[in-house]
């Protein structure tokens, strides 16, 4: 009898236990927790703040097609069959234009909300497609001049933010302790910025990916794994990492497929 009880208390706390993490889920901001359809939703809400010609451009995207499909099947004179396959192309040719634009306005809506803020270029290098891996801020001063770092086909990317002058400075630091550690690989230096000489936070991510490949797949893990050792003997970064919120980095996953 008393194992009877115990086997029924215990499948009442996994039943607790399992409830308990369905509503934490539910409620939850973190994108681990969300299925695609919330993470979709979740970056519509967030770029309609900044973009307050969302909600038309989206209808838009959807019933041109639609209705373009309709009037196809009116001229022609479709049968039953042929005009429900024509409404149903037309209605996901309407769906995916609007997923189209959804990615791009979330995109520009993003780097707007961050532009300017101490370590924003993560949000363009959270762009990159899952051959980049990125290290938000390696390295930083008190004055908030920090350097980032992505490692894919195109090599080491060292990426800088703030002050031209002191930013060059750590940036030329940075590069050559990489170059002591990894001797053999092309590591490229970029100054994000609005001046001279700078890459846009907009146009990072682009620029990034147009470098000429240099490293393939396992050359990429054998680098970082190299990393990994080199920064497990730095001295802690003294500001924190990145501007971006846990939502909007769901988002833009769930917008880039991931």
């Amino acid at each position: 009898m008393a194992e009877k009880l115990t086997a029924k208390e215990l499948r009442a706390q996994q039943k607790a236990a399992a409830k308990a993490e369905k509503q934490r889920r539910k409620n939850s901001t973190d994108p681990r927790d969300m299925g695609r359809v919330k993470q979709i939703v979740t970056a519509y809400k967030m770029t309609a703040e900044f973009d307050k010609s969302l909600h038309l451009l989206t209808i838009l995207a959807f019933v041109v097609p639609l209705a373009i499909a309709i009037g196809i099947g009116l001229f022609f004179q479709f049968s039953v069959f042929t005009w429900v396959m024509t409404i149903l192309t037309g209605i996901m040719v309407g769906l995916l234009l609007a997923m189209l634009l959804l990615t791009s306005r979330t995109k520009k809506a993003t780097y707007k909300r961050y532009a300017g803020e101490v370590g924003s270029a993560e949000v363009a290098l959270q762009m990159l497609d899952k051959k980049w891996v990125h290290d938000p801020v390696v390295s930083a001063t008190k004055h908030k001049d920090v350097v980032h770092r992505a490692v894919g086909p195109g090599g080491i990317v060292l990426v800088s933010e703030g002050d031209p002058n002191r930013a060059k400075q750590l940036l030329l630091t940075e590069q050559r302790k990489h170059e002591r550690v990894i001797p053999n690989v092309v590591i490229t230096t970029i100054q994000m910025g609005d001046k001279e000489g700078q890459v846009p936070l907009n146009r990072l991510a682009d620029t990034v990916k147009k470098l000429p490949k240099v490293l393939e797949a396992h050359q990429v893990t054998d680098v970082r794994n190299r990393l990994r050792a080199m920064d497990a003997v730095r001295p802690k970064v003294p500001i924190p990492r990145g501007p971006v919120p846990t939502n909007m980095k769901g988002a833009r996953k769930g917008m880039r497929g991931r």
